[in-house]
Order: C-alpha cells, then sequence, then structure tokens
C-alpha cells in the first residue's frame, strides 16, 4: 500500500471506529510512549541492556506500526500528506548529502 492510501485506511478507520481523532497534544505524547516502546524493546534486544523476561514476547513490528498509525493520525489531523512530504524530504537529503556520507572516514572500512 502507498502511503496515502494508509493515511486513508487509518482516517477510515477513526471515522469507523475511533469515534474522532484524540486531539494533536494527546497525540503527540502517544507518540512519544510508542517511540519510548520500540526504544526498549532495542535497546534490550539489540543493545547492551539485558531483555527482561516479560519484553522476550513484545514484537518489534507491531511496536513500529503503532509508532506509524499515531504518525499517520497526527499528519491527517494537521493535513499533511506524509507521501508528498517524504519525497521532498529524500530530495532534500540527497541534495545535501549527496557525498557527505560517502566522504565520511568514518563509515569506511
Amino acid at each position: 500500500m502507498t502511503i496515502s492510501e494508509a493515511q486513508k485506511l487509518v482516517d477510515d478507520w477513526i471515522k469507523t471506529y475511533g469515534v474522532r481523532y484524540f486531539n494533536e497534544l494527546t497525540n503527540m505524547a502517544q507518540l512519544t510512549e510508542e517511540v519510548g516502546e520500540v526504544a526498549r524493546i532495542i535497546a534490550r534486544r539489540y543493545g547492551e541492556q539485558s531483555e527482561k523476561e516479560s519484553d522476550k514476547a513484545k514484537d518489534l513490528g507491531d511496536e513500529m506500526a503503532d509508532v506509524l498509525w499515531v504518525l499517520i493520525c497526527l499528519a491527517n489531523q494537521t493535513g499533511i500528506n506524509l507521501e508528498e512530504a517524504l519525497k521532498k524530504n529524500l530530495d532534500k537529503k540527497t541534495k545535501r548529502d549527496s557525498t557527505r556520507h560517502l566522504d565520511n572516514d568514518k563509515l569506511k572500512g
């Protein structure tokens, strides 16, 4: 599915099952919470912290999808077309960083 299709799907779901969007500040807090859940799994599963038994069953993909869901909600309520924003952002990064990483000695070898 495209990002635009995902935005429509989320909007349709909210209108059908969610009653309404939470306000933007509530969704921003929710996004922060969801990113924290992803960070916890990554820190414990791939980082140096030990993974608690209660965290081992957590699905990283599902937690990432929660982040994407709330981000799409925020985009929908603020009138952002994420597909266009991503294309514009990639163009900006390409122009700005076209040789930056290639020239970075820290990334070589």
